[in-house]
C-alpha cells in the first residue's frame, strides 16, 4: 500500500483549492496517469530536475517522476472530536494516512468567511490540535485500562506498553500532540500500532495572498515560529495563484511564473516536502523506454527496491549495478563510467541512496 498524505484545516482555509491544483498539474504532466483517483484522493507527481538531467545523455521515450498519494480530507470545526460537523468521518480517514499537511489561512479577504470571524493562524492550529489530541485521549484512555489489566498479570509487553500510554495520555491532557514526545526505537514501533492522530508528522501549508506569495509576511512568521518549536516546517503556498497556473498549458504557465520571478510553482515544492515528511526517497532507472524515479522509503536495500520494479526482479537479483548522476555528466555514457571505473556493483543489503541510478542484475 502507498504511502499517504492528508490535506488538514478548518473549512476555508483553502485546502480543496490546494487539493484540486494539486492534482490538476499532476494531470498535466505527460506520460503518468496523475489525477484523482476518488473523489477525495489523488496521485501527485513529484518534480525532479534529475530526470531532464539524465535525458540529456540518455535518449528515452518518456520521463515518469515518483509519485504521492494526497488525501483531501472533510473541514475540521471546533466539537469535531465529539462528533460536530463531519467529526467521526474525518477522524477516521486521518488515522487512515501517514502524515499530515496542515492547511493554515494566513491571508486577509472580506470576501472569504473564516469560520472564527477573524484570521488568526495560531488559533486555528491550536484548534485542530486540540480537536485531534481529544480524539486521541478517548482512544489512549481505553487502551490503558486494558493494558494496566493485562500489566497486573505480569505482562511484560503490556507493562511496556502501558508506560508509553501513560506518557501519551498525560500529553494529550494538556491538549499537546504525541509528535512533540521522545522515544527510543522499540518505543516507536508500539507508538505506531496505536495509530494515533497526532504522533503523524506535520508539514504546514500558509496559504498566501498573491501580494506575499513567498511568504514573508507577519501571518506566515506566526506559523514559522510554531513551525519551529515543533521541529518542523512551512510551505507558503498561494492557493489562488496555483489554481490558475495548474490549468494553464506549459508554456503560458513559465511565462507566468517568469513573470512573477518564480522558477517554478510553489506546489513542486510542497510536493517534494511532502514525499521527504513521508520519508521517502528517490533510486532512478533510465533506458531507451523510459527514464523513472521510483519511490522508496529511506533506509531500503537493493533487494526491497528491487521489489518496487517487479517482484520477479527482486526473486532473480544477483547484484545492483550502480552510477551517480554526476558521474554521467562526467563521463556521457554508462560505458565511459564503467571504463572509468565508477560503476559500482552492490549486493542485496546494499542500503539505496536517494539518486541513485541503478540497473538491477
Amino acid at each position: 500500500m502507498a504511502l499517504e498524505v492528508g490535506i488538514v484545516g478548518l473549512p476555508n482555509v483553502g485546502k480543496s483549492t490546494l487539493f484540486n491544483a494539486l492534482t490538476a498539474a499532476g494531470a498535466l504532466a505527460a506520460n503518468y496517469p496523475f489525477a484523482t483517483i476518488e473523489p477525495n484522493v489523488g496521485v501527485v507527481p513529484v518534480p525532479d530536475a534529475r530526470l531532464a538531467e539524465i535525458n540529456k545523455y540518455i535518449e528515452t521515450e518518456k520521463i515518469i517522476p515518483a509519485a504521492l498519494r494526497v488525501v483531501d480530507i472533510a473541514g475540521i470545526v471546533r466539537g469535531a472530536s465529539t462528533g460536530e460537523g463531519l467529526g467521526n468521518k474525518f477522524l477516521s480517514h486521518i488515522r487512515e494516512v501517514d502524515a499530515i499537511l496542515h492547511v493554515v489561512r494566513c491571508f486577509e479577504n472580506a470576501d472569504i468567511i473564516h469560520v472564527e470571524q477573524s484570521v488568526d493562524p495560531i488559533r486555528d492550529i491550536d484548534t485542530i490540535d486540540t480537536e485531534l489530541a481529544l480524539a486521541d485521549l478517548e482512544s489512549v484512555s481505553s487502551s490503558l485500562d486494558k493494558a494496566e489489566r493485562l500489566a497486573r498479570s505480569g505482562d511484560k509487553e503490556a507493562i511496556a506498553r502501558a508506560e508509553i500510554l501513560k506518557k501519551c495520555r498525560d500529553q494529550l491532557d494538556q491538549a499537546k500532540p504525541v509528535r512533540q514526545l521522545e522515544f527510543d526505537v522499540e518505543q516507536r514501533k508500539t507508538l505506531k500500532s496505536l495509530g494515533l492522530i497526532t504522533g503523524k508528522k506535520v508539514l504546514y501549508v500558509a496559504n498566501v495572498d498573491e501580494s506575499d506569495i513567498h511568504g514573508e509576511g507577519p501571518l506566515v512568521q506566526k506559523v514559522r515560529d510554531r513551525a519551529k518549536q515543533e521541529g518542523g516546517a512551512v510551505v507558503p503556498v498561494c492557493g489562488k495563484l496555483e489554481a490558475e497556473l495548474a490549468e494553464l498549458p506549459e508554456s503560458d504557465r513559465q511565462e507566468m511564473l517568469e513573470s512573477m520571478g518564480l522558477k517554478e510553482p510553489a506546489l513542486a515544492t510542497l510536493a517534494r516536502e511532502a514525499y521527504k515528511l513521508l520519508g521517502l526517497q528517490s533510486f532512478l532507472t533510465a533506458g531507451p523506454k523510459e527514464i523513472r524515479a521510483w519511490e522508496i522509503p529511506v533506509g531500503s536495500t537493493a533487494y526491497e527496491a528491487a521489489g518496487k520494479i517487479h517482484t520477479d526482479i527482486q526473486q532473480k537479483l544477483a547484484r545492483a549495478k550502480i552510477y551517480r548522476l554526476d558521474d554521467l555528466a562526467q563521463h556521457k555514457t554508462e560505458a565511459a563510467i564503467t571504463a572509468a571505473g565508477k560503476m559500482r556493483f552492490e549486493g542485496k543489503q546494499y542500503v539505496m541512496q536517494d539518486g541513485d541510478i541503478v540497473h538491477f542484475l
